[in-house]
């Protein structure tokens, strides 16, 4: 199974916006912190890095509960798909809601429980779940 989130073309922004995808099937609207493809990480206010990356679910340790996390994020660790606002609630990991505003996301619960159980049932069936970014 595949994810995609696909960012919009924003080189001058201090964020990114994009549109997040399960096997074709739109999910909802995402927020990063900028893209700094070429340039130097920025810690805490970079997105991770264009590629293919496998999605498990795991226990997150800040957030005390399962959540899709991200593997293997030259770079990073600890990256997690999830709800917020702001790019200020992003520190480095994709944000998933309905809504877009002008400074970032919202209606943030309904696509991430979908999300969540998604993944979860993939994982049952034992399918691997690779996460494209565009």
């Amino acid at each position: 199974m595949k994810l995609q989130l696909i960012r919009d073309d924003t080189p001058d922004a201090d964020h990114n916006f994009g549109k997040f995808y399960f096997d074709g099937e739109y999910l909802g609207e995402t927020l990063e912190d900028k893209d700094r493809e070429g340039e130097a990480k920025v810690d805490g206010d970079t997105a991770i890095p264009r590629g293919m990356y496998q999605v498990i679910v795991s226990r997150s340790v800040r957030f005390n509960r399962r959540m899709p996390e991200v593997l293997a994020v030259p770079n990073f660790s600890g990256i997690r798909i999830h709800g917020g606002n702001t790019e200020e609630d992003t520190h480095g990991c994709p944000l998933l809601g309905l809504t877009r505003t002008p400074t970032g996301i919202r209606n943030c619960a309904p696509p991430n429980t979908r999300l969540l159980e998604m993944l979860e049932a993939e994982g049952v069936a034992g399918r691997e779940v690779w996460l494209e970014v565009l």
